[in-house]
C-alpha cells in the first residue's frame, strides 16, 4: 500500500460546493480535497451561467438565498477583489394561455412587480407583442460571476494549508477506527470526516463508503450561444424567462444565452448537448420574440442535480458515521453556496450554524430521507 496522507477532513469534489467548505474549514482544520478531473470545476461550475434572485426556489432556497447575500455584498477584497455581483435584473414574461400564473408568481413573489407589456418591451425590444400577455420584473436579479467566487475560495483555501489534489479519483474507501482509508490510483488518504461534493456523482460516492444513496437525480441542461440580433445592443437587458420555463435568455456580453430549460433525467457524465431537445427549446424561444435564430455560435450542457424534494442535502449521514452530505445544490448550487459552505463548517466544527439558517437545518438533514 502506498504512504497514507492523513487529514482531518477529506473533501471529495472541487467544484463550488467543495471549494467553498474547504475553504471556511480550513482555518480550524487540516483539509485535502480531492478532484478526479483535471481542474477544479469542470463540470457543473464551470458551466453555470448562474444569476443571483432573491425569490429564486422553494423557501427553503430562499432561505439559504438571504443568508447567502452578506457574503456577496461585503465580499473578502482580499480573496474576491473584483464584486462578485453585477446588476442585471430579470424579467418573466407570459402568452395568453399563462396569464393567471404570472399573476399568482406576482402575488406570492418577494420583491416581484407587476410591469406593463410595454414597459416589457422596452426593456427587450425583440419581444413579441402578439407573445407577451403579462410580465413581472425582480429589479434586484445580479449575476454572480462564477469563476471570480470559485477560484477565490481556492485562494483562500491554499492560503489557509489545504491541499488539493486533481487527477484523483476515488476508487475506494473503508471505515476503520476513528474514521476512513480512501484509496485512489496512486494514493492513500486517511480522514476523520469524508465531505461528500461530487455534484452528479453524489449517490454514487455514497454507495462506495457503504452509504446508502438518497435518490439523487442528475438533470441536463442546455444552453445555445447566440449572436445580438442585428441592431440591438443586448449588453444592458435583463434575465427574460418564460413563466412557465420554457425558455430563459441571458445577455452575456455582446451575446445571448439562450436556454430550453431543459431537465432531463441522465446518468453522471460529461454532458453534452441534445440537438433535438435544444432545437426545441430555440423554436419555442422564436415564438416570443421578433427575431428568427438564424445561427448558433456554440452550445454546451451542465448537469443540476436534484434530491428529490429538490432541497439540497447538508449533514452527516443518518447511519454511517463521518460521512457528511453537501450535494443535490439543483440549479441554486451558486446563489446558496455560501449559505451552505458556512453551514456545513459550523456542523463539523460542532458550533451553531447561522441563526438565519438554523430553523433550514431539518429541511436540509439527509435523515430526512431515511
Amino acid at each position: 500500500m502506498s504512504e497514507i496522507i492523513e487529514t482531518e477532513v477529506l473533501v471529495i469534489g472541487a467544484g463550488i460546493a467543495g471549494a467553498g467548505v474547504a475553504a471556511a474549514l480550513a482555518d480550524t482544520h487540516r483539509v485535502i480535497v480531492l478532484e478526479r478531473e483535471s481542474q477544479p470545476g469542470y463540470h457543473s461550475t464551470g458551466r453555470s451561467a448562474a444569476i443571483f434572485i432573491p425569490n429564486y426556489g422553494n423557501d427553503v432556497i430562499r432561505g439559504l438565498n438571504r443568508a447567502s447575500a452578506p457574503m456577496f455584498h461585503n465580499r473578502d477584497t482580499g480573496f474576491f477583489p473584483e464584486p462578485l455581483l453585477t446588476l442585471r435584473g430579470s424579467l418573466t414574461v407570459a402568452d395568453e394561455n399563462s396569464v393567471e400564473v404570472c399573476e399568482k408568481f406576482i402575488r406570492n413573489g418577494i420583491g416581484v412587480e407587476s410591469i406593463s407589456i410595454d414597459s416589457a418591451i422596452s426593456m427587450v425590444p425583440i419581444l413579441s407583442r402578439d407573445y407577451v400577455k403579462a410580465a413581472a420584473y425582480q429589479p434586484d436579479a445580479q449575476d454572480i460571476d462564477v469563476n471570480a467566487l470559485h477560484q477565490g475560495w481556492l485562494r483562500k483555501a491554499s492560503t489557509l494549508g489545504v491541499q488539493l489534489f486533481t487527477n484523483t479519483e476515488v476508487t475506494s474507501a473503508k471505515r476503520v477506527a476513528g474514521g476512513w482509508i480512501v484509496e485512489t490510483p496512486e494514493k492513500v488518504f486517511s480522514a476523520g470526516i469524508v465531505i461528500n461534493a461530487t455534484g452528479a456523482w453524489a449517490d454514487l460516492t455514497a454507495a462506495m463508503f457503504g452509504v446508502k444513496p438518497l435518490g439523487l437525480t442528475p438533470l441536463r441542461r442546455s444552453i445555445a450561444v447566440l449572436p445580438a440580433p442585428e441592431g440591438h445592443d443586448t449588453r444592458n437587458w435583463p434575465l427574460v424567462d418564460d413563466i412557465n420555463e420554457a425558455w430563459y435568455l441571458k445577455p452575456d456580453g455582446g451575446r445571448m444565452f439562450v436556454s430550453p430549460a431543459d431537465e432531463i433525467p441522465v446518468e453522471p457524465h460529461d454532458a453534452y448537448v441534445d440537438d433535438m431537445i435544444l432545437a426545441e427549446g430555440l423554436y419555442r424561444f422564436e415564438q416570443a420574440v421578433t427575431v428568427p435564430v438564424n445561427r448558433v455560435e456554440r452550445s454546451w450542457a451542465g448537469l443540476r442535480t436534484f434530491a428529490p424534494d429538490r432541497t439540497p442535502v447538508a449533514g452527516f449521514d443518518a447511519t454511517v458515521d463521518g460521512f457528511f452530505w453537501l450535494a443535490g445544490q439543483g440549479g441554486y448550487g451558486i446563489q446558496t453556496a455560501p449559505a451552505l459552505s458556512a453551514l456545513a463548517a459550523a456542523l463539523i466544527r460542532g458550533r451553531a450554524p447561522d441563526p438565519t439558517v438554523e430553523p433550514l437545518l431539518s429541511l436540509l438533514s439527509p435523515a430526512r430521507f431515511t
